[in-house]
């Protein structure tokens, strides 16, 4: 797909792209949607322009750049799930972490933006974690996030709120995980968890298979008013 801008790396020896939504006047803030392992496809874009509706900046950076730019994947189709698979065999969240944050230097200084969110998607939701641990982003939100509970040693660094949201019923991210995250974070001042019994991984895609309805809604109204709690 052909993306909106392109943001240098931190160690400025490369640059990528990312889809942006902008708001019909000033925004209240911005808030990076973080991909799935599907890339920036029709759902993440679709999800940046409902933000933006909502007045916020809404801007989508393509963090597989390094082995497939531009890659957009359909999870409903057995041969492109194998594929996103595949990316994630190869995918390295410590890297994303940097490029996440060289898109929030790139919101700030040259789209002149202070207050910085995200929201992440699977892999995604691992690295809305991340960010919230690792960088200076104003708010986090996370949807069923894989392998949160092998990272619960960097909860102290987590200081700007985090909310994460559980489907009790996925099935990348098990009971014992979800246990290991309850006992985690339930006590952190600055975390909220948010369970979804019956629910499984994917239940707040935009489109296609995986999407409950009723179940999505009450995420994103959670995700909004977290937002405007804490960004504005």
């Amino acid at each position: 797909m052909e993306f909106d801008t392109t943001i240098q790396t931190l160690e400025g020896d490369a640059s990528f792209g990312a889809y942006v939504a902008k708001p019909a006047g000033e925004p209240r803030a911005a808030i990076i949607v973080i991909q799935e392992i599907f890339g920036v496809n029709a759902g993440i874009r679709d999800k940046c322009d409902q933000l933006a509706k909502d007045g916020y900046l809404a801007i989508a950076p393509d963090l597989f750049f390094r082995f497939e730019p531009g890659i957009e994947l359909d999870p409903d189709v057995e041969a492109q799930m194998q594929q996103a698979f595949d990316y994630f065999g190869k995918f390295d969240f410590d890297q994303a972490v940097k490029d996440l944050e060289a898109t929030v230097h790139y919101v700030r200084r040259e789209l002149g933006v202070a207050k910085v969110g995200c929201v992440g998607y699977c892999a995604g939701g691992r690295l809305a974690y991340m960010m919230a641990a690792r960088t200076d982003v104003n708010a986090s939100v996370g949807y069923y996030g894989v392998m949160i509970d092998q990272m619960l040693n960097e909860k102290h660094a987590i200081a700007e709120p985090l909310m994460l949201h559980i489907p009790t019923a996925d099935g990348f991210v098990g009971p014992d995980a979800q246990k290991a995250m309850h006992e985690g974070l339930d006590d952190h001042p600055k975390v909220t968890l948010h369970d979804y019994e019956g629910l499984d991984h994917g239940f707040a895609t935009q489109f296609g298979n995986r999407r409950d309805e009723a179940g999505a809604q009450l995420a994103d109204k959670r995700t909004m008013e977290f937002f405007a709690a804490n960004l504005g």
